[in-house]
C-alpha cells in the first residue's frame, strides 16, 4: 500500500477520498486553486498545495502542476476522483511518466473508452448491442447534418469526450440541428477541451442502468451489480438507487457479463462503469439494453453500491493500484437492501434551476447513522464558487427495501436546510413523493416533459403559515424573559411580550417575505395559546410548546406537530411533507418596487464569464431571440431579449467576467 496518495481534485470526492485514506493510514496531499484556499479538502488533509487560478483550466485542468505537487510532496500515487484530468489519458501518461501511480485505468484503455464515439465502434465490433447513430471522425457541420438527416429524428448529439451531462442536446427536427451542434461544441470544448460529438437514434422511454466494474493487474474482472439512475434532469442525474426495479434477474446477468466482458477486452484495472439505456415498451416491460458508454472512473453515484454491498471502493481502487488482487470473486458479491441517493445543489428550480453562488450561511443536514450516509465538500461558513459544479452534498440512505429506502430519504430531507444560495430541496421532496419515483415507472425524459409536476405550490399552505407564527412569537416571549432576567429589574411588566395596551386585548403583528411577497399575520394571546388571524381566517392555537426544534399544539382542537428552524434571517416550518421558509421583517417595512425598465434590459442572472455576444449596438431582435451566452458553474446559459427593439448598447465582451445582475446590453426605449 502507499504511504502518500495526492487527491488530484476538489469537493466532496477529495474529502471522500481523504477518509478513507485516513482510515488506512495513508498520508494524504491535497491541491487547491485560488477559489478553494479555505475549502474543506484543504483543510482534511496532511498537507495541500496551491496549482494556480479559480478557473478549471488554470489549475484542476494543469497536470504539470499537479504532477509537481505530487513530487515536491513525495506523494506515490494521485488520485484524479471524478471530473477534471480523470478520464484524461496524457495525464495518465505523464503521471506514469513521473514514476508515479495512477490510481485507475491504463491510458491505453482510456483512450479506447474515454471517448464515446471509440467505445460505441469497440462495443458494436465485440457483439453489445448499440444505438444507431454516426461517430466518424469527419466533424465538419454539413457532415453531422448529413449524418443527422438519416438517422433520423429526434436524435441525440453528445460530446465524445466527457460526461456529467455536458455537452448533450436533443434535436427534434432538423432546422434546430446547427444551432444544438454549435451550443454543444462549444460546451464540450470549454468543459472537456475537445469538442468531438456523436450522434444517435434517441430512444424513446429508456431507462438508464449502470454497472460497477472493477478489475485488477492479475486477470480477475468483476461487476458489483447494477444502478438505475433514470431521473434525470436535461442528463444530470438527480435520484440514483440500487438495484434497478426494471431489472429481471436475466436482464441483471446478461448486463453484468457484458459489462466485465468490455472491461476484460480493453485490459481494464481499476474502477469503470458500463451505462446502458434499457428500451421498454409502453407498460414499462424492458424489451432490450443498448451499450451507452464506459466511464473509466469512480462515479458521483458510488456510494449507491458501497451501502448495498457493504464495500469501500476508494479503498478496492486504492489496493488496486497497488497491485493487489480483487478482495472477492464474482459469486461472493452481495446485495443487501435498497439505497437511494440525491444530490443537495446550491440551484433555483425555479427560475430554471439557475446554479446558485454565496456563502453558506446555513447547512443543517441528518447525523451518519448506518441508515443515513452524508458525502459533502462543505461545510456552514463555506462559499459556493462560480467556478465549480455548485453541488453542496451527497445524501444517501439504505434499508431492508425500496419502500422502507424512500421513507428514511423523505424523512432526512425533512432535516436537511440550507441557507444562503437558494437549493433544490423543496424540488427533491416532491420528487421522492411523486408516484413515477414510488411506483418506479420513471424513464429518463420524464422530468424534462412533466417538470412542473415537481415544482413547489404557489399557494401558500395556511397551517405551516401559522406554525411558523407560532413558533416566532413563542420566540418573542422568551427573548423578552432573557432579557428581562439579565436586567436590574427582572419582574418588571414592560418586560412581558404579550402585547397587551391599556384598554383593549393585547394584538402582535408579524410580517415575513416569501418569495418576494409580504404576508402580514396577527395574533392576540401569549404564553402558548392565542388566536392567529391569516387572510381574514382565524386560527385558535392552545398549549403551543418548542422543544428540540418541534413545536407542538393544538390548532383548533387538533394536536399537530412541526419541525421548526428558527434563526434572525428565516424561519422554516416542515410538517413532515411540506416546508414553507419565510424572511421575517419588520411590521413596518416597505420593500421598494420594481425598476419598471426590465423590458429594457438583460442582466446577468449570476456572476459568470461571457462566452459569446451575438449582437452589436444598432442591431434589432425579437423577443426570445439569443443575444449572449455566458458560462457559469460548467454550465451555458442562454440570455434572451426580453421583447421586440433594437439594441442601444453592448455592456459586454467575450471572454469578459460579470457580476450578478450587471446590465448586459440595454434596448432603445
Amino acid at each position: 500500500m502507499f504511504d502518500t496518495v495526492l487527491i488530484a481534485n476538489r469537493g466532496e470526492i477529495a474529502c471522500r477520498v481523504i477518509r478513507t485514506c485516513r482510515r488506512l493510514g495513508i498520508r494524504t496531499v491535497a491541491v487547491y486553486s485560488d477559489a478553494d484556499a479555505d475549502a474543506q479538502h484543504v483543510r482534511l488533509a496532511d498537507a495541500a498545495h496551491h496549482i494556480g487560478g479559480s478557473r478549471p483550466q488554470e489549475s484542476y485542468l494543469r497536470g504539470d502542476a499537479i504532477i509537481e505537487a505530487a513530487k515536491q510532496s513525495g506523494a506515490q500515487a494521485i488520485h484524479p476522483g471524478y471530473g477534471f484530468l480523470s478520464e484524461n489519458a496524457d495525464f495518465a501518461d505523464a503521471v506514469e511518466a513521473a514514476g508515479i501511480v495512477f490510481i485507475g485505468p491504463h491510458a491505453a484503455s482510456m483512450r479506447k473508452m474515454g471517448s464515446k464515439a471509440g467505445a460505441k465502434e469497440l462495443m458494436q465490433a465485440a457483439g453489445v448491442p448499440v444505438v444507431p447513430g454516426y461517430t466518424g471522425a469527419d466533424q465538419s457541420p454539413n457532415v453531422l447534418a448529413h449524418e443527422a438527416a438519416r438517422i433520423g429524428f429526434p436524435l441525440m448529439i453528445k460530446a465524445a469526450h466527457g460526461g456529467g451531462g455536458k455537452g448533450m442536446r436533443i434535436v427534434r427536427v432538423l432546422d434546430e440541428f446547427m444551432a444544438n451542434l454549435e451550443s454543444c461544441q462549444r460546451e464540450a470544448r470549454n468543459a472537456f477541451g475537445r469538442d468531438r460529438v456523436l450522434l444517435e437514434r434517441y430512444v424513446s422511454r429508456p431507462r438508464h442502468v449502470e454497472i460497477q466494474v472493477f478489475a485488477d493487474t492479475h486477470g480477475n474482472a468483476i461487476h458489483l451489480n447494477e444502478r438505475e439512475c433514470s431521473a434525470q434532469r436535461r442528463y444530470q442525474k438527480v435520484l440514483e438507487e440500487s438495484p434497478s426495479v426494471v431489472l429481471t434477474p436475466e436482464l441483471r446477468k446478461q448486463m453484468g457479463e457484458a459489462a466485465v466482458a468490455a472491461a476484460r477486452a480493453i485490459d481494464y484495472v481499476n474502477a469503470g462503469t458500463c451505462e446502458f439505456i434499457v428500451e421498454s415498451n409502453e407498460d414499462g416491460v424492458p424489451t432490450g439494453f443498448y451499450f451507452m458508454e464506459i466511464n473509466t472512473r469512480l462515479q458521483v453515484e458510488h456510494p449507491v453500491t458501497e451501502m448495498v454491498t457493504g464495500l469501500d471502493l476508494v479503498e478496492w481502487q486504492l489496493r488496486i493500484a497497488a497491485g493487489e488482487a480483487l478482495p472477492l470473486a464474482q459469486e461472493q458479491v452481495r446485495q443487501d437492501g435498497h439505497a437511494i441517493e440525491v444530490r443537495l445543489y446550491a440551484e433555483d428550480p425555479e427560475a430554471g434551476f439557475l446554479p446558485g453562488s454565496g456563502k453558506l450561511e446555513r447547512l443543517h443536514l441528518p447525523q451518519s447513522d448506518q441508515h443515513v450516509r452524508i458525502d459533502s465538500g462543505v461545510v456552514a461558513g463555506d462559499t459556493v464558487t462560480i467556478f465549480y459544479d455548485p453541488m453542496i452534498a451527497k445524501l444517501i440512505v439504505h434499508d431492508i427495501d425500496r419502500p422502507t429506502a424512500l421513507a428514511r430519504m423523505r424523512d432526512a430531507l425533512a432535516q436537511c436546510e440550507i441557507g444562503g444560495p437558494k437549493s433544490n430541496i423543496e424540488f427533491l421532496e416532491r420528487l421522492v413523493r411523486h408516484p413515477a419515483i414510488v411506483q418506479g415507472t420513471i424513464d429518463t425524459a420524464y422530468l424534462d416533459r412533466h417538470l412542473d409536476e415537481f415544482m413547489p405550490d404557489a399557494q401558500i399552505d395556511r397551517g405551516l403559515l401559522v406554525a411558523a407564527s407560532t413558533a416566532q412569537l413563542l420566540a418573542q416571549e422568551q427573548a423578552a424573559r432573557d432579557v428581562a432576567a439579565a436586567s436590574t429589574d427582572p419582574t418588571s411588566p414592560w418586560a412581558i411580550a404579550d402585547g397587551w395596551r391599556l384598554g383593549h386585548a393585547g394584538k402582535r403583528d408579524l410580517a415575513f417575505l416569501h418569495r418576494g411577497e409580504r404576508l402580514l399575520v396577527s395574533a392576540h394571546g401569549s404564553g402558548g395559546d392565542y388566536r392567529v388571524d391569516v387572510d381574514g381566517a382565524t386560527v385558535e392555537v392552545a398549549g403551543a410548546r418548542m422543544a428540540d426544534g418541534t413545536l407542538s399544539a393544538r390548532f383548533d382542537g387538533e394536536g399537530r406537530r412541526f419541525a421548526v428552524d428558527l434563526d434572525p434571517q428565516r424561519t422554516v416550518a416542515h410538517d413532515g411533507r411540506r416546508r414553507l421558509r419565510l424572511e421575517p421583517v419588520g411590521v413596518y417595512r416597505r420593500d421598494a418596487g420594481a425598476a419598471g425598465d426590465g423590458g429594457n434590459r438583460i442582466l446577468a442572472p449570476m456572476p459568470g464569464r461571457v462566452v459569446v455576444v451575438k449582437k452589436a449596438a444598432g442591431d434589432d431582435v425579437q423577443a426570445g431571440e439569443e443575444v449572449l451566452v455566458i458560462e457559469a458553474m460548467k454550465m451555458e446559459l442562454s440570455l434572451k431579449a426580453p421583447r421586440d427593439g433594437r439594441i442601444a448598447e453592448v455592456r459586454a465582451t467575450a471572454g469578459d467576467f460579470v457580476d450578478a445582475d450587471a446590465v448586459l446590453v440595454l434596448l432603445e426605449s
